[in-house]
């Protein structure tokens, strides 16, 4: 991070435009000087939460690696606040952070948290944590409800298709390519937040079809549901 900012200011004052894409060179709340293009992180995870409450979910974590990126804190506090608002305790545990295919953070996650859906920092941890689960012998939907962020190509191809909030590259390059004119043509504009709208792509992983078919909720067998 530090690199990076120090570079987009290196160009700053060599008069070169800079336009940021998808995240901020500052760590959230803060905001850079720089021009920034992506998606409302924020709503997106709200947008996330705000599913699996209506699906049922209670016992919702955020999961992310360590050191998780602006983009992805915006995302959290977006869930975060998805589940205040439905009068949903936002329990300590909420935010879990490791690596998906530690079986630390695994036991973490399952036993001491009895997690029912877990909302990805991306689709590649989502992956990674749908194969460590299918390793203790738990299935995507129907033991954890997982979603993802992105929308990559193989989030349809998992053995269990991936709900996740699409990021739309195409209109992000278009906006980012805009920007970029008006800031050549204007330098002296004020630094600017251009967010795009995302769309949650639902598919089998967070439970939507299981639910509708009446299969939403498993028999205990001496754990919470859904775990």
């Amino acid at each position: 991070g530090t690199v990076n900012l120090h570079l987009a200011e290196q160009l700053q004052k060599a008069g070169i435009a800079v336009v940021l894409l998808d995240r901020d060179l500052g760590p959230f709340p803060a905001r850079s000087e720089f021009d920034l293009v992506g998606i409302d992180n924020f709503a997106a995870g709200y947008q996330t939460a705000e599913h699996l409450l209506k699906l049922g979910c209670q016992r919702i974590a955020f999961a992310s690696r360590v050191f998780a990126a602006p983009t992805i804190r915006l995302r959290i506090a977006g869930a975060r606040e998805a589940l205040i608002e439905r009068g949903v305790e936002v329990r300590a545990g909420f935010v879990q952070e490791g690596e998906p295919d530690d079986p630390h953070f695994l036991q973490r996650l399952v036993e001491q948290q009895a997690v029912e859906a877990v909302i990805c920092a991306n689709d590649h941890f989502a992956a990674m944590l749908a194969q460590a689960l299918e390793r203790r012998g738990l299935r995507v939907p129907r033991d954890m409800r997982l979603v993802g962020f992105d929308d990559v190509r193989f989030a349809t191809l998992l053995s269990t298709p991936l709900t996740t909030v699409h990021q739309p590259c195409r209109e992000i390059a278009m906006a980012a390519f805009r920007t970029m004119l008006e800031r050549i043509a204007n330098p002296t504009l004020p630094a600017r937040t251009v967010t795009l709208t995302a769309r949650l792509a639902i598919r089998e992983s967070c439970g939507a079809y299981m639910a509708q078919s009446g299969m939403g909720q498993m028999p205990n067998k001496g754990r919470p549901p859904g775990i």
